[in-house]
């Protein structure tokens, strides 16, 4: 049976994690440096993320037409990757390893809503890419998921679930079809 819902009864559930002057500024800021290619400094990226609150270790790059929702939720370790159109959607933190990979178009989402509820209440979980992994191509990492050190999941592929240490994961929703083994 369908219930009857009342839009004003949706709940601001959101936690943004920053002032409003803050939140302004960055938006700004993200769409002149971030989001489009004319500017692919890259040393002026990590800084202006740094400068915003986000922990970013050594050797980082940041290619261009990268969207990130909130700097002051995202850490990310020594010499890792994130790819041209990758967008970070972190309503909650994003934990990104040391020597990790974002590739091309990959979606790092944090948030969803409660379709059980009639005010469709947001719910937000951490995402954490560990230590060696990589996040393929056009890839879909949904809330509350762990890509466990050195997994891969590939190009395309959905995870809605934890990833095992050296597994590789394909399809939708990923699953593993074999033991990354490095030599």
């Amino acid at each position: 049976m369908l219930k009857e819902v009342n839009i004003a009864s949706f709940k601001e559930t959101l936690n943004v994690g920053a002032g409003r002057m803050k939140y302004l500024a960055w938006y700004f800021t993200s769409a002149l440096v971030f989001r489009h290619s004319f500017l692919p400094i890259n040393k002026l990226k990590v800084g202006l993320l740094r400068l915003f609150g986000a922990k970013i270790g050594k050797g980082v790059v940041i290619k261009p037409c990268v969207n990130i929702k909130f700097p002051w939720k995202l850490q990310i370790g020594n010499y890792s990757w994130v790819g041209e159109h990758v967008w970070i959607d972190n309503l909650a933190t994003v934990n990104i390893g040391n020597n990790a990979c974002i590739s091309q178009g990959a979606y790092l989402l944090t948030g969803n809503h409660d379709f059980t509820a009639t005010t469709f209440d947001l719910v937000t979980k951490s995402i954490v890419i560990e230590d060696g992994s990589w996040v393929g191509a056009k890839c879909v990492v949904c809330p509350g998921v762990v890509c466990k050190t050195h997994s891969i999941l590939t190009v395309g592929s959905i995870a809605t679930k934890q990833l095992e240490p050296y597994g590789i994961y394909q399809g939708n929703p990923a699953m593993k079809i074999k033991e990354r083994i490095i030599i």
